[in-house]
């Protein structure tokens, strides 16, 4: 049986369903609703707003655990091969040295969780517009489950490649309910669909809850544009999408980068300045692992029970950030060395440059639980993809050059000029590896361009062959992840990915 899709509409109301959206906590908090049913639900505003407040726990979907010291960004990460990680977790290792069984629990993970969202969000899709409600917040909260299936089937594509594409709620009589795997063409055709459907929704333009706001649905756009633009599909006209897209978030002057870099990390800052779209945590609610993770193993600087040390940047691709590079300072992206929480006078050295850009020091320092929300989207990626897609649409521009000197200039770095097409490109490319590090973007880098990061020569080279910093030399199977086995154990089916 698929994904457990008998249990998926009872799940997308009872489990999932939140209380209502006044503010950023409310996005967290469980209604428990055991004795609903598809037929008895969704007859009110009240009920159709608890249940797409329910879809944004699915905004998490790379905050899930898969085991001790894993987590999906993180495991992502792993994959590009530009960090390490504790010993102990084989799961990691068989990430980073790509010994990769179809039954590894990322697979499954994401797979799971991802059609679980879906679930719930065609159910919301199907049900809500029977509703008698005020029109405009009708159309609203459709334009965000829209947006929500669109997120979930954008990680599925990239990460599975061809994959089942459900629409419509599914029950034990579906003929979908062992559904065959569609062209990647076609999926993507549904993201972009529903996220031009959620453009159109009247969603608000700024929010400071936790909100989708119509900004982050066109980023996301610009994102599958200039996804789909390169592999596997190689649509070359979606480099203009994608920087026509980004510039009208841009335009808009909505988001602001941020003054200070502990602005990505902090509570104060939430939903604020430069962040477009993100996860929400809040203590007592729903916390996570994201801050304990990134530090190094038990070196005892937090009140945090596990220090997991789970991903440590190499010394690699740390060294590659220019001479002067504010990031590369303490404290700003990386950190080397802290005081010990048991005695501040005593500092401890890592011996390696840990991940300071998610060190949440109020929850490190205070009651242990981390909250932090985790960032989706923010203004510089929507910068770099309007300076990369319009430089290959066409040629850098002014406007490309003020994208990408904008980030420079608030990392102290000089600006660039006078660059040829493939010289802007390759900037652009590092750009987005030194801004956008360990965010769960590089791996999906690596499988648009084909390319990766040699850190060594400063350069960019052919992904399939290339031995990084850590591993063994990059497998093309690779660039996706195996259809998890338990699914293709239910689902005859479904077929398996080249070389699992």
């Amino acid at each position: 049986m698929f994904p457990n899709l008998r249990l998926l509409a009872q799940t997308a109301l009872c489990a999932g369903l939140l209380l209502t959206t006044a503010g950023c906590k409310d996005y967290l908090v469980e209604d428990n609703r055991s004795n609903l049913t598809q037929d008895n639900y969704f007859t009110s505003a009240a009920q159709a707003q608890s249940a797409i407040t329910g879809l944004y726990e699915q905004l998490r979907l790379l905050n899930n655990d898969t085991g001790y010291g894993e987590t999906v960004w993180l495991g992502l990460d792993l994959m590009a091969q530009h960090a390490t990680s504790l010993g102990q977790s084989q799961f990691n290792n068989q990430l980073i040295n790509q010994r990769i069984d179809p039954a590894n629990p990322y697979f499954s993970t994401v797979w799971n969780n991802a059609y679980s969202g879906i679930a719930a969000a065609n159910l919301s899709i199907a049900k809500i517009p029977g509703i008698k409600m005020d029109e405009t917040l009708k159309k609203s909260l459709l334009g965000q489950a829209y947006f929500i299936r669109a997120f979930l089937y954008y990680h599925l594509v990239r990460l599975y490649g061809d994959v089942p594409l459900l629409t419509v709620p599914v029950t034990a009589s579906s003929p979908d309910l062992y559904p065959v795997r569609s062209p990647q063409a076609d999926v993507y055709k549904l993201i972009i669909s529903d996220l031009q459907t959620a453009e159109q929704a009247g969603l608000p333009a700024k929010n400071q809850t936790g909100l989708i706001t119509v900004g982050a649905v066109k980023s996301l756009l610009a994102s599958v544009y200039l996804t789909t633009a390169g592999y596997p599909l190689q649509i070359k006209a979606n480099y203009q999408l994608a920087a026509d897209k980004a510039a009208e978030v841009i335009d808009a002057n909505n988001y602001t980068l941020f003054s200070d870099y502990a602005y990505l990390h902090d509570n104060e800052h939430k939903n604020q300045g430069e962040l477009i779209l993100q996860a929400q945590f809040a203590f007592g609610i729903s916390e996570n692992a994201i801050s304990p993770l990134v530090v190094p193993y038990f070196v005892g600087i937090s009140n945090y029970s596990d220090e997991f040390g789970a991903i440590i940047p190499t010394e690699g691709f740390y060294n590659t950030y220019e001479a002067g590079d504010l990031r590369a300072q303490e404290q700003q992206f990386y950190f080397s060395k802290y005081p010990s929480i048991n005695d501040p006078t005593k500092i401890i050295n890592f011996n390696a440059h840990a991940l300071y850009k998610y060190f949440q020091v109020s929850s490190a320092l205070g009651n242990g639980s981390s909250d932090e929300n985790w960032t989706l989207l923010r203004l510089p990626e929507v910068m770099l993809i309007y300076a990369e897609a319009i430089n290959e649409a066409s040629a850098a521009t002014p406007k490309a050059y003020a994208q990408i000197n904008a980030i420079r200039t608030r990392a102290k770095l000089p600006a660039l000029s006078g660059l040829s097409q493939a010289d802007f490109r390759t900037a652009v490319w590092k750009e987005r590896y030194h801004e956008l590090a360990y965010e769960a973007k590089a791996y999906f880098d690596i499988q648009r361009t084909r390319q990766t990061y040699d850190v060594v020569n400063n350069k960019f080279v052919n992904v399939v062959g290339f031995k990084a910093e850590v591993g063994v030399p990059f497998q093309e199977k690779y660039l996706l992840w195996g259809i998890p086995s338990a699914e293709i154990g239910r689902n005859s089916k479904l077929t398996q990915n080249p070389g699992y």
